[in-house]
């Protein structure tokens, strides 16, 4: 990787990829279409959320997923499990946002579930008496747990998951659950992604964040299955240079964002890093569930509170970037609506993207 880089930067150059892609823009304005990939969420095994918003028995993370409420949690046995979010009375939610609980209850009528799902105790059950609830409890959702990341698939088959089997470990051993937040952004889910799997705006986009600190239009560009890693290099790799080789690391120099399929961004920052999760609401918004994780503070009082303030530090920079991202994201969900283009051309420097067009073209048929 590192010599990658650095031919890139002694060559002003950056990966290429063999041919550009032409999208058509009817492919982000059709409702048919975007009905097609909600059912490709659905019936694929995607990331719902990392196994440290689920760190303690009785965590719990609820949302929904392609239209869908499902609540995941963390059993008394240890297993993360994956329901739909709805209670077997009146359909109501037993739980929203995160959080944690010992027993999940509906906040209708009270029917109380574990967190196996099982249905505990009805209020008043003697008016129930044709409920039996052996099979009354929490409905599950197929899920799996692997690398520090929870995986459902709402009507995914077994052999759905064997992509799951070339995605590497992204998560480290010594990181900790730091934040959640939720936002929507009034564009296209497919937009979204695109802005970050490319460094061809870094200069233009980004002028007083990443632009001073990493290189204009420089990315290693790697592929695993339907997934992608775009590495993105800080200019502090050039301390590199008058190291031996052995000693040669990328840790705190490069940003990673790995974008995997479909809709689901990784991105690794010093000290720290982002599982975001894109639900598609509709053709032009787009929910973003964004959990940090942060390098476990060890050591004396001052050197934690060094690690938390550099990690802080180092979400602001993230922060700032991710705004200018969706100014410009939802401007060109603005001019998709202009009718000025029949299709987005994207070029050898954006490869990553068209791969993931690619890959949505595959599997839609």
């Amino acid at each position: 990787m590192v010599r990658r880089i650095f031919d890139h930067i002694d060559n002003k150059t950056t990966d290429l990829g063999t041919e550009t892609w032409n999208e058509p823009v009817a492919n982000y304005r059709s409702q048919a279409r975007l009905d097609a990939e909600l059912d490709l969420i659905k019936h694929s095994f995607v990331v719902f959320c990392p196994s440290l918003a689920l760190a303690k028995t009785g965590d719990y993370v609820a949302r929904s997923a392609a239209g869908v409420p499902l609540i995941a949690v963390r059993a008394e046995d240890g297993t993360a499990k994956v329901f739909r979010n709805a209670c077997r009375h009146r359909g109501v939610q037993v739980a929203e946002g995160h959080g944690c609980k010992r027993v999940l209850v509906c906040p209708y009528h009270g029917w109380a579930y574990a967190l196996d799902g099982q249905l505990k105790n009805i209020p008043h059950g003697g008016g129930f008496p044709e409920v039996d609830a052996k099979t009354s409890g929490l409905v599950p959702v197929p899920s799996k747990e692997i690398d520090g990341l929870v995986y459902v698939g709402q009507e995914a088959s077994d052999s759905a998951a064997s992509p799951l089997e070339v995605i590497p470990k992204i998560i480290p051993d010594n990181y900790e659950l730091v934040e959640v937040d939720e936002m929507d952004v009034d564009a296209n889910w497919k937009l979204y992604i695109e802005s970050a799997l490319e460094g061809y705006h870094i200069r233009s986009t980004h002028t007083q964040t990443f632009f001073p600190v990493q290189y204009d239009n420089l990315t290693v560009v790697e592929r695993f299955g339907a997934n992608s890693r775009v590495t993105f290099p800080y200019q502090t790799i050039e301390k590199l240079r008058n190291k031996p080789q052995e000693e040669w690391s990328t840790d705190g120099r490069v940003t990673h964002a790995y974008h995997l399929f479909p809709n689901v961004l990784v991105s690794t920052f010093p000290n720290c890093l982002q599982v975001v999760v894109l639900e598609p609401l509709g053709l032009e918004r787009t929910r973003q569930h964004t959990y940090l994780l942060g390098r476990v503070a060890e050591g004396t009082d001052e050197e934690r509170k060094a690690l938390t303030e550099s990690i802080l530090q180092g979400q602001a920079f993230a922060k700032t970037g991710a705004i200018e991202d969706r100014e410009v994201v939802m401007s060109a969900q603005q001019g998709l609506n202009s009718g000025a283009n029949d299709q987005l051309t994207f070029g050898l420097f954006e490869s990553a993207i068209g791969r993931l067009h690619a890959g949505l073209q595959r599997a839609l048929g």
